[in-house]
């Protein structure tokens, strides 16, 4: 190590960047113009009482038309010009607002100052107040030469994209003011927000002349890409960036100091883990791109200037994310000695005449470890013998009793289940059944509902015990008929025809149900939907679809054989494990009354995400040996740890239990820093506080009985799972030579028992392959 390099924090990684950097002609118009422009605004030279945050000399040093010659190497001068005004704006507001708020630790001033910017964002183009600073004024006039040539859907994810990157520096103050870190789920989610990746990704369609066609715009492959596209972009600048902000400007929102206090481990590692993330986020992009886009065009039916502007817009973050690499290993602004190079530069993504191959050949591979990482996603062999978990000692502040009701819910979700048809055989299968009798006891659902729902009467507890009855039914029916066959054209057609299950009007369904998870569907949803607000029935009905969508996501990683990459599979698994239908049903009891808006909030998202991520953990660490073991899952969280961070099984235990601590900390300290603030922001009287403070009860009921369920029932213990199932026996068979699937005839005759020696005690155990809850 060099001199120089022997003065920074650590040494600089070899980055992955699949994607040439490209500069755009028009560069020194750039320059000249946003320097003008600057001047124009006061952020050079200002006149209003302003501090001067930025001299000329810090301004050419730091070299942001540079920025957006590089990010945007294809836009026509006036739009650079346009581009680059944006980012000197963005990045001035950002060392203004440490000058004056953060270094002071002013959060009333800070507050007051935010709360005016959106009035300079008129998504109707409305007149805007006068200017008093240069962030206003800024802000005004990008505002106008922006947004009139693009569609409302576009000007409204800009406002709420640039609102959020506003408004969440109070995040970044109040962390300061308390000398607070983060714990890393939660800084993934907020960096996000307060970083303005998204911002810049829906610049982006803008500086291509491009836009996302609008019903395709919060699908998951968009989300996804926005998303990762995010990620690798601001943990790219936590690396860079990590001297200035740690160490010279006295922040605490880095990803390398989040992992070197999560993990406690030195700087160097740290930052090799910071670049693993991003690397990963990478990867999960070219994934996304690669094999969910080109059934999305199918699926939506977007025509040929629709999937063009999707693809320009890729590429535009493409350009974006090399180009911003280039820029760092540049600016003045960042530490950025000694990095050995610009990054493994692989060349373009292909694009096909259709817009994206799926084939896996043409995804591009690094050489050396950065190309062994994406390999290890795709390495986990099923079924690997890993024995029972010992047990860590949980974090539980909680505590939660049993209800009362509890025997009579017993007797009644079972009666309804066999109503159900869930404890028969299939229809058109005789002999085949995903549950028995055992199953149902051993697993005893009611038990778990009587704990998350204490206080509930006896009609509402049988409610929430035919629900999770229903979920924890649904979960292993769609692995057993769709999952070991990869019969995703099947999934889609089955998790399509569940949405006519619930009517606006639950009294005007009339589809006939063909299997028990529609029967189940059609009942309870005519018994729970029919008294909610239309709001409340939409909300429920996404929270519903939101879990059964999630099934797909992991039907596609089971036929790629693909460990998720570890964000991915934390915001999933919140999905996939049902929590927002759970607190659904908790928000039917004591949510009402309060406004529908408090729930959309940072505070609140953040207050229910973490309390999810705590329940979803806990099935991971009960559940690693009977889904790794004896049914070749890839979906658990200690399997994505052990993987990405080449761990042993106790030490990827003791990890997850880290993570679950950390969540149940930062729900700790929503309630006690932060919901006192909303409380007071929405206005709330006695009687909403009361059900606000029932509602957040009952998320810590619900995180309490979720972990004494899992600790009670025999559903995860080794002498059960030995007892009902081998290891991998029949779902092999299921795969055939490829592991991708076999002919439905042949499953049908499997599933009959229609093999040599197979006894009918044997038959029923086909099917009887748990899922995740």
């Amino acid at each position: 190590m060099t001199a120089s390099q022997a003065k920074q924090p650590f040494q600089l990684p070899d980055f992955y960047v699949p994607w040439p950097a490209r500069l755009n002609p028009h560069l020194e118009g750039a320059r000249v113009h946003s320097k003008a422009w600057a001047r124009e605004m006061g952020i050079l030279e200002p006149k209003d009482g302003t501090p001067d945050v930025w001299d000329e000399a810090k301004f050419d040093a730091m070299d942001y038309a540079l920025l957006c010659a590089y990010t945007h190497p294809e836009c026509p001068g006036p739009e650079l010009d346009l581009v680059t005004d944006w980012y000197v704006w963005v990045f001035y507001f950002d060392d203004h607002f440490l000058e004056i708020y953060k270094r002071s630790k002013d959060l009333t001033g800070a507050k007051a100052y935010l709360d005016r910017l959106p009035a300079f964002m008129p998504v109707d183009l409305s007149a805007t107040p006068e200017p008093t600073n240069p962030v206003e004024r800024g802000l005004a006039d990008l505002w106008k030469r922006t947004v009139p040539t693009k569609s409302v859907e576009w000007r409204r994810r800009f406002f709420e994209s640039t609102k959020n990157l506003l408004d969440e520096s109070m995040w970044e103050l109040a962390n300061i003011s308390e000398k607070r870190v983060s714990n890393p789920i939660e800084y993934i989610e907020m960096r996000r927000k307060v970083g303005g990746a998204p911002w810049s990704a829906d610049l982006v369609e803008h500086a291509v002349f491009a836009e996302v066609p609008a019903r395709i715009a919060e699908s998951r492959p968009m989300r996804v890409l926005k998303d990762t596209f995010s990620d690798a972009v601001h943990l790219r600048n936590d690396l860079f960036s990590y001297e200035r902000e740690i160490l010279e400007e006295g922040e605490l929102s880095n990803c390398v100091l989040v992992l070197e206090r999560f993990l406690n481990v030195e700087t160097q590692r740290a930052a090799d883990l910071t670049n693993d993330i991003l690397t990963s986020r990478l990867h999960q992009f070219e994934n996304t791109a690669l094999t969910e886009l080109p059934p999305l065009f199918e699926e939506f039916a977007l025509n040929p200037v629709e999937r063009t502007h999707v693809l320009s817009y890729i590429r535009g973050l493409q350009d974006w994310q090399s180009g911003g690499h280039e820029w760092h290993m540049r600016s003045s602004r960042y530490m950025n000695k000694g990095g050995g190079n610009a990054g493994i530069s692989l060349g373009n993504l292909p694009l096909g005449p259709t817009g994206l191959g799926s084939s896996g050949a043409r995804l591009h591979l690094s050489p050396g470890a950065l190309g062994l990482q994406r390999f290890k996603s795709y390495a986990h062999a099923p079924f690997t013998a890993v024995g029972p978990v010992k047990l860590p000692q949980f974090y539980m502040p909680y505590k939660t009793r049993r209800s009362p009701h509890l025997d009579a819910a017993r007797r009644s979700s079972k009666a309804w289940a066999r109503r159900m048809g869930m404890l028969e055989s299939l229809p058109g299968l005789p002999g085949v059944c995903i549950w028995n009798d055992h199953i149902f006891d051993v697993a005893d659902v009611a038990l778990c509902g009587a704990l998350i729902h204490p206080a509930a009467t006896g009609e509402q507890l049988d409610i929430t015990a035919c629900w999770l009855v229903w979920g924890t039914y649904a979960d292993d029916y769609f692995p057993a008929l769709y999952g070991y066959r990869g019969d995703m054209a099947g999934a889609k057609v089955f998790n399509a025809r569940l949405s006519a299950f619930m009517p606006d009007d639950p009294a005007a369904q009339t589809t006939v149900p063909t299997n028990p998870v529609e029967k189940g569907l059609a009942d309870l949803w005519a018994r729970t939907a029919g008294p909610m607000s239309a709001e409340a029935r939409n909300h429920f009905r996404k929270a519903i679809q939101d879990m059964t969508e999630s099934w797909l996501w992991e039907l596609a990683n089971q036929m790629q054989n693909r460990v998720p990459d570890p964000v991915d599979y934390v915001e999933m698994r919140r999905k996939t494990f049902g929590s927002d239908l759970t607190m659904s049903l908790s928000r039917l009891a004591h949510g009402h009354g309060l406004p529908a808006e408090l729930f959309r909030t940072r505070v609140m998202r953040a207050l229910e995400n973490s309390a999810a991520d705590y329940a979803c953990l806990t099935n991971d660490v009960f559940s690693y040996q009977k889904e790794i073991e004896f049914e070749g899952e890839i979906h658990n969280g200690v399997l994505v740890v052990q993987r990405f961070l080449d761990l042993d099984k106790a030490r990827s235990v003791e990890v997850v239990n880290d993570l679950m601590t950390a969540r149940m900390l930062q729900f700790e300290h929503i309630i006690k820093t932060e919901l006192p603030t909303l409380i007071t922001h929405y206005g709330l009287d006695g009687k909403a506080q009361e059900r606000l403070h029932a509602y957040v009860e009952q998320l810590q009921q619900w995180m309490a009985g979720v972990l004494i369920w899992h600790q009670t029932v025999d559903r995860y213990k080794e002498f059960e799972l030995r007892r009902s199932r081998t290891p991998g026996r029949y779902l092999h068979q299921l795969r055939g030579p490829t592991g991708l699937g076999t002919s439905a005839a042949r499953i049908v005759a499997l599933l009959s028992g229609n093999r040599a020696g197979q006894t009918g005690h044997e038959k029923d155990r086909v099917l009887q392959t748990e899922g995740k809850r």
